[in-house]
């Protein structure tokens, strides 16, 4: 599954396969209304540690910080967006360390924020 992150001009590619779970899809497809990773936020070492040692070769342009609006909304641990703890991990280890207690990386549901995020984001007032 995979997306690029909002409109780049003509259609848009969401790619899907079979194995993707019903979360996964979500995810791909706010990809494309526009949201990155909330874990890349420029608030996010405020929240989490990642860890560089452990994510493998290839992968860590998915951890870097992206220059962007958090539109005044708090930080989301249980957003559709944020990666799991051991995501693109080289041998299991944890690639992202929250500051408290904290799950993150769930596939379920769509966040409180998360839906708050959207709703700025395409002037949504219901």
């Amino acid at each position: 599954c995979a997306s690029f992150v909002g409109c780049r001009g003509g259609s848009q590619p969401v790619y899907f396969e079979s194995s993707c779970s019903a979360g996964n899809l979500c995810h791909e497809l706010i990809h494309a209304l526009g949201m990155y990773h909330e874990h890349t936020r420029p608030d996010r070492d405020d929240h989490i540690t990642v860890k560089w040692p452990s994510i493998a070769p290839g992968r860590k342009s998915n951890f870097d910080i992206k220059v962007g609006n958090t539109l005044n909304l708090p930080y989301d641990f249980d957003s559709i967006m944020h990666y799991g703890k051991n995501y693109f991990s080289i041998d299991g280890s944890p690639t992202i360390e929250t500051k408290g207690p904290a799950s993150i990386g769930q596939r379920t549901h769509l966040s409180q924020l998360d839906i708050q995020k959207l709703n700025t984001l395409y002037h949504c007032s219901w």
